[in-house]
């Protein structure tokens, strides 16, 4: 059983080092790649006021979590929840540096020291589309995940988002093989076709295609720092 949780935090302002706290946890549940249901969701009063720009872009103001409990009181909760699990966050650096700041205040230890693995799908979304860029936004417009309801983050729904990113992301398309209505899978035939019995057109480039081809390369090669393969198959 593969059991993964897409986490995502909305918090006080960007710097836990300066005493930015978190104010949302949302957790998606997927077992074997699909959604449980079991999923957690935690309003979190930071003890300290909101910055007026992460008012703008979570909308959770400090009249709203005065209420609501601070985070040394769902702590346990959390993290036996996540316990055994890959979690996967997008920009994960970010969100473990609030969780290390706020479980170094209860004494416990460092968020990747738990029993857990954690994955960044940033760093995995920069692999597959260099140069491009991977804002959770901006994937969700490219892998056609349907966003119109984020008019503001909310860490649950930016959970979610993320969990249908990463399942399209990593869908396989090396066997055909769909999804059954039934919920079971259905394999698609495909019968072999000798290409040989073709002949193909070759159509040079123009000059100036070969130009613009050359420059696309040389972006790619430089926006994955290298490890383009093409290089080393001309040399």
């Amino acid at each position: 059983m593969t059991r993964q949780i897409f986490f995502d935090t909305e918090t006080t302002g960007l710097n836990p080092e300066a005493g930015d706290r978190i104010i949302e946890i949302g957790c998606v549940e997927f077992v074997n790649r699909r959604p449980t249901g079991n999923n957690k969701h935690f309003y979190i009063n930071p003890e300290r006021a909101n910055h007026e720009d992460a008012v703008k872009i979570h909308g959770l103001t400090d009249e709203f979590l005065a209420d609501k409990p601070v985070f040394a009181a769902i702590a346990d909760e959390l993290m036996t929840y996540l316990e055994g699990a890959e979690v996967l966050i997008h920009n994960a650096s970010f969100d473990l540096g609030f969780m290390d700041a706020e479980l170094r205040r209860l004494g416990r230890p460092r968020f990747s020291e738990h029993r857990l693995t954690v994955t960044d799908t940033l760093l995995m979304a920069r692999e597959m589309f260099p140069g491009k860029s991977n804002s959770l936004d901006a994937l969700c417009r490219r892998l056609e995940v349907d966003n119109s309801n984020r008019s503001l983050h909310g860490a649950l729904l930016d959970a979610g988002l993320l969990a249908e990113v990463y399942i399209q992301m990593t869908r396989g398309q090396e066997s055909l093989v769909i999804e059954a209505e039934e919920g079971g899978t259905a394999e698609v035939q495909v019968s072999r076709i000798d290409l040989r019995q073709f002949t193909l057109p070759v159509l040079a480039p123009t000059e100036a295609e070969a130009v613009a081809h050359e420059k696309l390369l040389e972006d790619l090669d430089k926006s994955s720092k290298g490890k383009t393969l093409w290089r080393k198959l001309m040399a």
